[in-house]
């Protein structure tokens, strides 16, 4: 029987069952296609950092002996669709049954089904051997609970895997060390190891993306492109952050600062979202890591990581499964308002968004508490349409693929869906970024000042929108004491925060 099998950008495992053997009947099919590079506008460093990867992997296994078709974005025989590619070659090839691994993307997932309908050989899918989790699992589990609280979920992952457990008890005594995890870095403190970099020479796929006309934005170095593009490479990353990193990761996940822009970050993300790497090895390697130098390294900079990744990562697919295809028009806040073009060109004078929205541009990335706190804090406290928060979160991260990103942007940063995934908004004044990082430091705005044109923006806009968004909270007990405080305000002071608040959303541009 001949075979097509279907291989997606973010299928990049070459340790699936699949290629255990070699099938001489077996047909391998991946394709750049501008199907994918335009459903969103995209970051270059991401549509290039794919390209390069899918290209090496299919490389890697066709040295193996495996029989692919590939199509370049540039291959004339690419007709940019991905039903049209592969009806055309079943028909070519005279294949007799289709096969394709389980897309982590609804509308890849809605694709192939399609597909599957309108063709008349056999077909059959595939899990992707990746995950912890079936998709279904996260929904069963929370089947008789009220609330779809991450903790619990996390809690039975440690239980059900036995990742960190001492006779069925969590190490350290404890399940959760997040308080232990909001240290401020500075420069007098512990020194932030050079970067792992590869330097890879992607000037001949930059080329091709360019001669096709792709739409894309931001920087890259075409010829010292820093990401692994390959497993072995996934895999020294990996290395460099158990020897490296680790023994100050949880210490500084939150920390900010102008100076180091990863710190003590794996950026293992596009690694782990394109399957060059599992979830399963990476934690076992962290684990065994911590285990072997216990003197050195404390439980809280190990449990940080595995709560990211075994907790949060299996937890946002599980609840992007449950509630897709609605989840991704939920907009419960009703905001309307444009995204502002400082997300796109970085021109501000607020010099957090600065900082946070220029390392996104030039780096393709930016760690969890830029995107949360700071870009995301200020396209909600403005009120942005989260359509256009997704699209511009979606296309700027190299690692972003939809059943993470939407399920973190629309719901833990925006707050969209209401409070399915986060209890309460995360919105802030000044204060937060200051206590965090640098940036405040160098700014033109004083976060210390509450009212007048040269206080904080965040300082105006965070009561603004508490002010403006009150009877959505009215029930919501974890906001209870904010909207004390704002109840509690003069209202001189208040109507001054809301009149300048709405300067800054009329033109949040110029600030």
């Amino acid at each position: 029987m001949k075979k097509l099998r279907l291989i997606l950008g973010d299928q990049l495992n070459k340790n699936h069952s699949w290629f255990d053997e070699v099938d001489k009947d077996v047909i391998y099919f991946m394709a750049e296609t501008k199907q994918e590079t335009g459903y969103t506008k995209h970051h270059i460093q991401k549509i290039v950092g794919f390209f390069k990867a899918m290209r090496q992997f299919k490389n890697e296994l066709e040295d193996k002996g495996h029989q692919f078709i590939y199509y370049q974005i540039s291959s004339k025989e690419n007709k940019h669709n991905l039903q049209k590619n592969i009806k055309s070659l079943i028909k070519q090839n005279k294949i007799d049954k289709f096969e394709y691994q389980h897309p982590d993307e609804y509308r890849v997932d809605m694709y192939l089904k399609e597909l599957c309908n309108d063709i008349s050989i056999e077909k059959e899918a595939f899990d992707t051997e990746h995950f912890y989790t079936k998709r279904e699992d996260l929904t069963e589990f929370y089947k008789s609970k009220k609330e779809k609280v991450m903790e619990y979920f996390y809690r039975d992952m440690r239980k059900k895997h036995d990742i960190l457990l001492d006779a069925n008890q969590p190490e350290g005594g404890q399940w959760n060390f997040d308080k232990s995890n909001r240290k401020k870095w500075t420069k007098k403190k512990e020194a932030v190891p050079s970067y792992l970099n590869f330097e890879h020479d992607v000037s001949d796929i930059l080329k091709e993306i360019d001669d096709q006309k792709i739409n894309y934005f931001g920087n890259i170095d075409a010829e010292k492109f820093p990401w692994p593009t390959s497993r072995r490479e996934s895999l020294r990353v990996l290395r460099f952050f158990c020897d490296e990193l680790l023994v100050h990761f949880g210490d500084y996940e939150d920390a900010m600062h102008t100076e180091e822009k990863m710190l003590f970050h794996s950026r293992l993300s596009f690694a782990l979202n394109t399957k060059m790497i599992s979830p399963k090895e990476t934690i076992e390697r962290v684990v065994k890591h911590y285990h072997e130098h216990m003197n050195d390294i404390d439980i809280s900079q190990v449990e940080g990581f595995v709560r990211q990744v075994l907790g949060w990562r299996e937890y946002m697919r599980g609840m992007y499964w449950n509630q897709m295809p609605g989840y991704k028009s939920k907009n419960k806040l009703q905001n309307t308002n444009k995204l502002p073009d400082l997300f796109w060109t970085g021109e501000t004078k607020m010099n957090c968004l600065k900082q946070a929205v220029n390392q996104s541009l030039d780096h393709a990335y930016a760690h969890h508490i830029q995107r949360l706190m700071v870009l995301g804090n200020f396209a909600l406290l403005n009120m942005v349409d989260p359509d256009e928060v997704d699209a511009w979160y979606l296309g700027v991260n190299i690692d972003a693929v939809e059943w993470v990103e939407i399920t973190n942007t629309r719901g833990m940063s925006q707050f969209a869906d209401g409070g399915i995934i986060a209890t309460k908004p995360y919105i802030s004044s000044g204060n937060y970024i200051n206590k965090m990082s640098n940036y405040c430091q160098s700014c033109q705005y004083k976060v210390s000042k509450k009212e007048g044109d040269d206080a904080c923006p965040f300082n105006h806009l965070y009561w603004n929108f508490l002010s403006e968004k009150e009877e959505h909270f009215k029930s919501n007990q974890r906001m209870n004491m904010m909207m004390n405080l704002l109840h509690k305000m003069d209202d001189e002071k208040l109507k001054n925060h809301k009149k300048q608040a709405k300067k800054i959303i009329k033109n949040p541009n110029a600030y």
